[in-house]
């Protein structure tokens, strides 16, 4: 673990150590809240940073004070020569964390428990195979589940990510928070949030308020667990449960006052915030030799308190000038 003060601060006075970098625009699955129905114009090759280009950025952001780099998508693991990539990032001494759909997870878990990369997050929003269909549009769901339990069998640090959709997941809440009884495993619960694209709208969010009633409903007493400095969830345990569970409420109560989150897209752009419509371009600079320091000092500085200026009405005109999800990054 590195030990460098914090250089990246926003104009909040917030510094910034944690940063999520995606690999790639690519996705083996086609989520319809994340992939547009009439799909994304791909990133042309030459546009995406090459894997050298992604180390230097990163041991940039690390001499900045970064020291937590989440790798993400498109689908990381689809990336070319990923085992590379992640083992030149783990000599960094950062700590690396990986979002994944899992599909090809079972190729790097003995490289992970290697290198010391033990924090994964899957995005998996159903229990249920044919459900699984139906949102991926691929059938994968065996293949998934067979490396989630790989995994737990590994002591790997396992969060669900599961992104609730009213008339879609929303009655499975409740499976979800069975897995925690007997297995060290976290699901959170991640609001319905609007991109370009994906067909949000009000109706279609989960409240924390709803899933608490769940599943306080169904299990009893639910445990409020201490809220780490940083975190994007709120965390609980139900009273019993080996595992714990998290709630995103990005959208009815947004957790940006600590926000310590930078992005970067697999095309080399600086964004501020997921719902951040400019971008700061780092890749020309650092592809025409340039220091890009001060570039990356002065883009956090234009950081806007909380989802890049958006108001509890989520206007539509924001969001819609903003990426999809998968081509920013999950």
């Amino acid at each position: 673990m590195i030990d460098k003060k914090p250089q990246v601060i926003d104009n909040f006075g917030r510094p910034h150590t944690y940063l999520r970098i995606s690999l790639t625009d690519r996705c083996n699955l086609r989520c319809f809240y994340c992939m547009p129905e009439e799909g994304i114009e791909l990133m042309e090759k030459p546009s995406i940073m090459t894997l050298e280009e992604i180390i230097e950025m990163t041991r940039t952001f690390r001499d900045l004070g970064v020291d937590t780099v989440r790798l993400t998508g498109g689908e990381p693991l689809v990336r070319k020569n990923f085992g590379f990539l992640v083992e030149e990032l783990a000599k960094l001494g950062v700590t690396l964390k990986l979002t994944t759909n899992g599909i090809v997870l079972d190729k790097y878990l003995d490289l992970f428990d290697k290198i010391g990369l033990r924090k994964i997050n899957f995005s998996l929003d159903t229990l249920d195979k044919a459900k699984s269909i139906f949102i991926t549009k691929r059938d994968y769901y065996e293949r998934i589940m067979r490396n989630l339990n790989m995994a737990l069998d590994m002591d790997m640090d396992i969060k669900l990510n599961i992104v609730l959709i009213k008339g879609v997941n929303d009655k499975e809440i409740n499976d979800f928070i069975a897995l925690t009884k007997d297995k060290n495993i976290t699901p959170k619960f991640i609001e319905f949030m609007p991109f370009k694209g994906n067909k949000w709208d009000w109706s279609k969010v989960v409240s924390k308020e709803e899933i608490l009633k769940t599943v306080g409903d169904k299990f009893g007493e639910i445990e409020t667990l201490d809220t780490p400095m940083h975190s994007t969830s709120t965390n609980f345990r139900v009273k019993g449960h080996k595992g714990s569970f998290g709630i995103v409420s990005t959208i009815t109560n947004p957790f940006c006052d600590e926000c310590n989150r930078i992005r970067l897209t697999a095309d080399g752009k600086m964004k501020n915030c997921l719902f951040a419509t400019s971008e700061t371009d780092l890749l020309t600079p650092l592809r025409n030799g340039e220091q890009i320091e001060n570039t990356i000092l002065e883009a956090i500085k234009s950081k806007k308190h909380s989802r890049d200026g958006m108001d509890v009405k989520m206007d539509a005109d924001h969001y819609e000038q903003n990426r999809s999800m998968i081509s920013i990054g999950g």
